[in-house]
């Protein structure tokens, strides 16, 4: 039996019971290789959780520090590397997670500025700043993990660009699975229980009675809820049963300011003379342990998006939810998920932007109990193929012989490496930090206020 190995999974997410997407993959990282090694899940936010088969904990860069130093093996995603060098200088063997394409959501955000003016500065810089880290993780990487087979040709256009496909890659695997492999979102392994109700006969407006059709995650820039808006409301003369129900408005990091696009459905739903009527908005975060009790008490999950790069390249977890709760899945075309819902006959898809079609999918599901019925066990045989111990296992395995990456063992080939591919800065101006203050004030008073800057500054040391 190969020996444990001291593993590190670090993110600059919250740890705790309200998780957004990086919190939540990351704990499930830890967890697939905590079966046969030592792991420590390590947050640069704050963390407030705990599991007896791995160690949980906010970490400051002095911690860091002697991570990397007890550590075999260092995983982590996002901005994490930026600002390290004793992260970037390190003999370990480097983990890179970039499931999250995150240079094409700064694209997304902000996008109103119209080509012209402040917002557009800001997009640029801040694409600017992404796009030289994440350059700077593929320079450095010795594994890399994806979240599709899109992306990992994507992200196999970046490597080549900048050295990283050579001979000695090459040839050390021609297939380059052992520099860059695909391990996806994932499902818990048990399916979901009910411990009591959620939405149904609970959130004033809706009935026991009623088709709650839920979309799953937060409103994001880059989705198009805009739409769905409009869908529904054609659809309630015909389904006047019909309840929209938006899990979660607000993010669960306090430094993660409301987007425009979440205004922009409030507002849109508010003239249409939907809200409490026909749709309804969760303003907090639901609890990560508490989601499914959310999931069973809906009829149809639903997620809308735009036709651009960052759909191509997404992979939306939230879809992943619907599937391991049996919920058919209403989606826009074109992402790794969409065309999952297609393959696999798990729902139904439609153009983006098309509300014609949305109302006549979510009223062919909504009118047909005997079809929702048929479409939620299928959903079950997905989610048993998409566990969490099944799409982990090209992590654990690379896990049970870690390696550098050969090219960087060899000095020619490091020293003719790209040296500096543009300056990383934060791209966030001062008004962003200013905002992020008062919320923190808000919600704790000083002291937080305090702490939050306090971490702001541990973060950006080096």
């Amino acid at each position: 039996m190969p020996a444990a190995r001291r593993i590190v999974v670090a993110t600059g997410d919250i740890i705790g019971p309200k998780m957004a997407g990086p919190g939540i993959r990351a704990w499930h990282l830890a967890e697939a290789l905590s079966t046969t090694n030592e792991v420590e899940l390590v947050t640069t936010a704050s963390a407030n959780a705990a599991d007896p088969r791995f160690v949980i904990r906010a970490v400051d860069d002095d911690a860091l520090r002697h991570l990397e130093q007890w550590c075999d093996v260092f995983i982590f995603q996002g901005w994490l590397l930026e600002g390290r060098p004793f992260l970037r200088s390190s003999s370990k063997v480097l983990i890179v997670d970039l499931y999250d394409p995150m240079h094409l959501e700064q694209l997304e955000q902000l996008e109103q500025g119209g080509g012209t003016g402040a917002g557009d500065v800001t997009r640029t810089a801040r694409a600017r700043a992404a796009t030289a880290v994440l350059n700077q993780q593929l320079l450095r990487g010795d594994f890399f993990l994806c979240a599709s087979e899109r992306q990992r040709t994507f992200w196999l256009g970046h490597l080549a660009a900048l050295g990283r496909i050579n001979a000695c890659t090459y040839d050390a695997d021609k297939t380059l699975r052992a520099l860059i492999d695909v391990v996806p979102f994932g499902v818990p392994e048990a399916p979901p229980v009910r411990r009591a109700p959620a939405i149904k006969g609970v959130v004033p407006g809706i009935a026991k009675g009623d088709l709650v059709v839920l979309w799953g995650g937060g409103v994001y820039d880059w989705f198009d809820p805009l739409t769905l808006l409009r869908a529904v409301d054609r659809l309630r003369r015909a389904h006047p049963r019909v309840r929209l129900f938006f899990l979660g408005m607000a993010h669960p990091s306090p430094d993660v300011p409301e987007m425009a696009m979440a205004t922009e459905t409030r507002s849109l739903s508010d003239s249409l003379r939907l809200t409490g009527n026909h749709v309804f908005f969760n303003e907090g975060w639901v609890d990560h342990a508490l989601r499914q009790d959310y999931l069973l008490d809906a009829d149809i999950g639903v997620t809308t998006h735009l036709s651009h790069l960052e759909t191509e390249l997404s992979f939306r977890t939230r879809v992943l939810d619907y599937i391991w709760a049996g919920l058919p899945v209403v989606a826009t075309e074109g992402d790794s998920m969409a065309q999952l819902v297609e393959s696999r006959g798990i729902g139904l898809t439609v153009p983006p932007a098309d509300v014609n079609a949305l109302e006549f999918a979510l009223g062919r599901l909504l009118g047909d109990a005997e079809l929702r019925s048929n479409l939620r066990q299928r959903c079950r045989v997905v989610a048993s193929e998409l566990a969490w111990p099944k799409v982990t296992e090209p992590l654990v395995e690379f896990c049970r012989a870690p390696r550098r990456a050969p090219d960087l063992l060899d000095p020619d080939i490091v020293a003719n490496l790209p040296r500096r591919l543009g300056r990383v800065t934060s791209g966030r101006p001062f008004g962003d930090a200013v905002r992020a203050g008062l919320r923190h004030l808000r919600a704790g008073g000083p002291r937080e206020l305090v702490e939050s800057v306090a971490a702001r500054l541990r973060r950006s040391r080096g």
